[in-house]
């Protein structure tokens, strides 16, 4: 089951969000685990694309293990240096 078409976590991310939009730090770092935990890239992708630095290191983490180069070097090319250093592991090997 994709995370797209799984109720429940779609559920609990709507609801996360809604704190996430009132502030609360809490609900931000809750979500980025339980995006990790599906590896749900474009959820982690949105978060980065706020700032969100533990995110970014979540998308980062999660496009190595996936070998996703294409994701890395979107990341990179944004001038994320751990995403430069990891593609550059990635395609020396």
């Amino acid at each position: 089951m994709t995370t797209e078409s799984n109720p429940s976590y779609q559920s609990d991310v709507a609801a996360l969000r809604e704190r996430v939009d009132r502030g609360d730090a809490d609900a931000a770092d809750e979500l980025i685990e339980l995006a990790a935990e599906q590896s749900d890239m474009e959820e982690l992708r949105r978060l980065a694309e706020t700032g969100n630095s533990t995110a970014a290191d979540q998308l980062i983490e999660l496009a190595a293990e996936q070998d996703d180069l294409a994701e890395l070097r979107r990341l990179a090319d944004q001038g994320n240096t751990t995403a430069a250093e990891v593609l550059d592991e990635l395609t020396d090997e």
